[in-house]
């Protein structure tokens, strides 16, 4: 930790005194929020400013979270603060309310230059909401309204009202909802309805959030999923199952008709509220009446299960789902493959991944490793290496932790030459191996004695390494 703390400390130094003209800065500071990968530099100059750049945030970040005298250690270092930097250092700092506080204002008092943005103030009111430093969140509003104009989004709006239910403090939740339009001009729309009824669903209160969702009709607005989610999650969590069930018939008999099916509806909650058996026992039930569930659904129920180490039961919940027109998506095998090939059902396996390459789907890492891996573990070595050839053919490049896995398992079923094969391939394809890869190989192929080929994997371990 000592280390990186200094290396950055390294990184911010020479990024502040690189640069002559301290007013120049912010034009370095590169205030776009889009991820920087996607606009490769054009030489290493433009790449060594933006890691610099980085470098100096991260530097900051720790300050803020470690120093003391937090205020007096940012003086010295003379740095331009803008939005973006303010921003990034705030979400890093997303866990240390008071801390992030004192950075903000010490951001507002010491730089006259900089005007906060409605960006970097929400960011820092959901840290404080989060904390429960409500009054602190406040005075900021208020100040943000008074000398920069600035309002909530109904986004953070919504944020706040949960925070309040989740701390079980309901009557600023309902006051703060209530003051919606006036205070920060902001439509009660369905959005902040359902904030305000997981408020009332965390602190129990199942009638006034009933009388919630009448009042949202009565304004002639329209309950969505996320409505109907929220209170039958709820019920389903405090063993209401038949409210929930009334409650869903209700409405669909009022013509608000659920955006999936109400059956779904109470899956998903009773899979949230922890009922693993009495999802199975409803969707067993839907599927002997030929009816599917929907496929979101229906994948948490199947990863929810394959947690629990019923995958045979998974298995044939698939099929038969399948048969009756049930179409799985990508996440569908994303749960199946590695629950099939974790317990060497490798048939299986292999059937699941031909039905996703038959379905469109291109083979990804995350498909073909755990097969590779599953017959590695039953000493299907030969079979494994071949599959893993073909995969790289017909599906996505194998990436750093299918390597690592394929050499790790292969030192540990004694094949060493292939091994060090598959770590001179992935060089190769520029993919840096851990250490551990280069000493299992390496101890592996001198214990069988294959010294010549040893030495040249330390050689390649001292090319890449430089030491």
């Amino acid at each position: 930790m000592l280390r990186s703390f200094a290396k950055s400390s390294l990184h911010l130094h020479l990024y502040l005194h690189q640069n002559q003209n301290p007013k120049t800065l912010p034009l370095l500071l590169l205030r776009q929020l889009t991820t920087l990968n996607a606009f490769p530099p054009q030489n290493p100059a433009v790449a060594r400013t933006k890691d610099d750049y980085f470098s100096a945030i991260h530097h900051i970040t720790n300050i803020v979270r470690r120093d003391h005298f937090m205020e007096r250690t940012l003086n010295k270092l003379c740095i331009a603060v803008d939005s973006d930097l303010v921003f990034r250092v705030l979400r890093a700092c997303s866990a240390s309310a008071t801390e992030s506080l004192r950075f903000f204002n010490w951001a507002r008092t010491h730089h006259p230059t900089y005007h906060p943005t409605t960006l970097e103030t929400e960011e820092l009111v959901k840290t404080l909401a989060r904390s429960k430093k409500y009054e602190s969140m406040w005075k900021i509003l208020d100040s943000m309204k008074t000398h920069h104009g600035l309002t909530l989004s109904q986004d953070t709006l919504c944020f706040i009202i949960q925070e309040y239910g989740k701390h079980g403090l309901i009557d600023q939740a309902v006051e703060l909802f209530n003051r919606a339009p006036k205070t920060f001009n902001c439509l009660q729309s369905v959005e902040v309805h359902n904030a305000l009824l997981f408020s009332l669903c965390q602190t129990k209160l199942f009638h006034g959030a009933y009388a919630l969702v009448r009042r949202l009709i009565r304004k002639g607005l329209v309950p969505n999923k996320m409505t109907y989610s929220i209170l039958v999650n709820a019920w389903c969590y405090n063993g209401k199952m038949k409210e929930a069930q009334l409650f869903l018939e209700e409405m669909s008999e009022k013509g608000f008709n659920p955006p999936v099916r109400g059956r779904d509806l109470l899956v998903e909650g009773l899979l949230n509220a922890g009922y693993i058996e009495a999802a199975k026992d409803m969707v067993r039930k839907m599927v002997k009446e030929n009816c599917v569930p929907d496929v979101s659904i229906f994948n948490a129920l199947l990863e929810a299960i394959c947690k629990s180490g019923e995958v045979e039961f998974c298995i044939g919940l698939y099929w038969e789902a399948t048969g009756l027109g049930l179409c799985p998506d990508i996440n569908t095998y994303k749960v199946l493959i590695p629950a099939v090939s974790k317990v060497g059902r490798m048939d299986d396996a292999f059937r699941l991944l031909h039905n996703a390459i038959e379905d469109g789907h291109k083979p990804f890492p995350g498909l073909y490793a755990p097969i590779v891996k599953g017959m590695c573990r039953n000493g299907q070595f030969d079979d494994a290496f071949c599959f893993f050839s073909e995969m790289k053919v017909k599906g996505h490049p194998p990436n750093r932790p299918v390597y690592t896995m394929l050499i790790t398992m292969a030192g540990r079923g004694g094949r060493f030459v292939e091994a060090a094969n598959y770590l001179m391939e992935m060089t190769e394809l520029g993919l840096m191996p851990i250490s551990r890869c280069f000493d299992l190989v390496t101890d592996g192929l001198k214990n069988s004695g294959k010294h010549d080929l040893a030495k040249r994997i330390e050689q390649l371990e001292v090319s890449l390494r430089g030491t």
